[in-house]
């Protein structure tokens, strides 16, 4: 990271130039991967899926820390899919598997202010087919890339509920840095949401690039699929 310089005139700190060009904004296009594939969100395509992934006795703790509650029936979950789809920003990507072709969970490109390039990954849904898979690191790092190298971001923010130590680990283990928490920064139904920001800079994205690339590289994984090395060890390594 560039370091402060002086002002001249005034004799104090100013931050470094930087080029005031603006990033790109999310297009309606497929990010394909080995795994998985993200598509813009679509209830009529991928709604009963979704419905099938995320809701039932055993899901409670998945909406445990998400701004909606689970829904009542699909739908009534499909007539909010249809919000989201409709939405700019936050910006709705369906995951879908490539093997079967069935959505199993949907993320966000969220409060998206090119002029500064800066944008957010939220409201991250894995449905019971995609977590702890290949597909779902491959989530990320399709938006990742996307993001640094066709969209032109410098920042790129991960948030979560500080109690949410799952979200948290995965904001660690995909190579985003702590900057801190943000006390009673949300009331989120009906209770306190203290808030852990994470981020990783454009300056960071290439050995991050590289980490993703080893992990998800078909060598790193045996006959069982089961990983050879962990992100985090092929990380240390750059």
């Amino acid at each position: 990271m560039n370091a402060a310089t002086g002002d001249p005139a005034s004799g104090l700190p100013i931050g470094p130039e930087v080029h005031a060009h603006p990033a790109g904004r999310p297009a309606r296009q497929v990010l394909s991967g080995r795994f998985v594939r993200l598509e813009p969100l679509d209830p009529e395509r991928h709604g009963t899926s979704l419905w099938q992934e995320t809701h039932g006795p055993e899901q409670a703790q998945r909406w445990q820390y998400l701004f909606e509650a689970p829904f009542p029936d699909e739908r009534a979950f499909r007539e909010h899919l249809a919000r989201k789809a409709a939405s700019e920003d936050p910006f709705f990507f369906a995951i879908v598997e490539q093997k079967s072709g069935r959505a199993v969970g949907y993320e966000t490109l969220m409060r998206i202010e090119p002029a500064h390039r800066c944008i957010e990954v939220g409201n991250i849904v894995y449905g019971r087919s995609l977590q702890r898979t290949p597909g779902a690191t491959e989530a990320q790092f399709l938006l990742m890339r996307y993001v640094f190298e066709e969209l032109g971001y410098r920042r790129y923010e991960w948030k979560c509920n500080a109690l949410n130590a799952p979200s948290r680990r995965a904001a660690l283990r995909f190579g985003f840095a702590f900057e801190g928490i943000f006390r009673q920064h949300m009331i989120v139904r009906g209770r306190n949401r203290d808030t852990a920001w994470y981020s990783i800079l454009d300056g960071d994205w290439p050995s991050a690039s590289e980490a993703f690339r080893r992990w998800l590289a078909p060598e790193n994984f045996d006959s069982s699929g089961h990983q050879r090395s962990s992100l985090a060890a092929i990380r240390a390594t750059i």
